[in-house]
């Protein structure tokens, strides 16, 4: 293992329930063609966007409406807002919404925060515990090939490491396609099993007992947020 965990154990991506999880690839997939332009081939961002959630099952008029937005010039805005907090012994969390509305977002927050019982830090004061990173996973690669690859293509990678046969590749974030298209050069049929652009903790911690229970229901409460796309966190679940 090396120094960065599993994506699957750095991120817990909320949105279990079908309704919120489209309607958080609606609002991000509307805010990536509005500000790239809404066509995949001329913006990669939205293609990898598509591809991700169509991975997930969300259905094509979910996606097509949410282009379609943008072509009928709706002028609605969304921005994206990181909040950070202090869970129980040691935990932290990152909890990134994608808002048109900054004060409905984080007086929820501060809603699930204090219901919790955590605290809200100031900005930079979790921040600095984690590294933006992209990764990469993928089957079916030797890692000399995959070395080579990436060698040949001039690309800086931060680690690399195999989780149970699938190698995960962690670079910086603007590499993430050239990483993708060197190994596609070498396996032009590759499924991506890990397509991220995330924040993983340096560190990672064990709950157990009544902390565990407070972060596992500090989970769920910032799931039934709306605005909420992505927490970040440092627990090993």
């Amino acid at each position: 293992m090396g120094r960065f965990p599993n994506i699957a154990a750095a991120k817990a991506k909320t949105g279990a329930a079908k309704g919120k999880l489209y309607g958080m690839y609606a609002k991000e997939i509307y805010q990536v063609a509005k500000n790239g332009g809404t066509t995949p081939e001329g913006n990669p961002a939205l293609k990898r966007l598509i591809e991700k959630a169509k991975k997930e099952q969300v259905p094509g008029d979910v996606i097509k409406r949410a282009i379609d937005k943008v072509n009928s010039g709706a002028g609605e805005n969304y921005e994206t807002v990181t909040y950070e907090l202090f869970g129980p012994n040691g935990a932290t969390l990152l909890v990134e919404c994608l808002t048109d509305n900054v004060n409905r977002s984080v007086s929820d927050v501060r809603t699930v925060v204090n219901k919790c019982k955590v605290k809200m830090g100031a900005m930079g004061s979790v921040a600095y515990m984690y590294d933006n990173l992209c990764t990469v996973g993928f089957t079916g690669i030797d890692e000399e090939t995959i070395m080579d690859a990436l060698i040949m293509n001039d690309i800086d990678f931060v680690d690399m490491e195999n989780d149970n046969g699938n190698t995960l590749i962690y670079g910086n974030p603007n590499d993430l396609f050239k990483i993708k298209e060197a190994i596609l050069g070498v396996k032009n049929d590759i499924e991506f099993t890990v397509d991220e652009i995330s924040m993983l903790p340096k560190d990672r911690i064990t709950l157990t007992g009544e902390d565990l229970e407070t972060f596992n229901k500090l989970l769920t409460m910032l799931d039934e947020v709306d605005d909420v796309q992505n927490v970040y966190h440092n627990v090993e679940l």
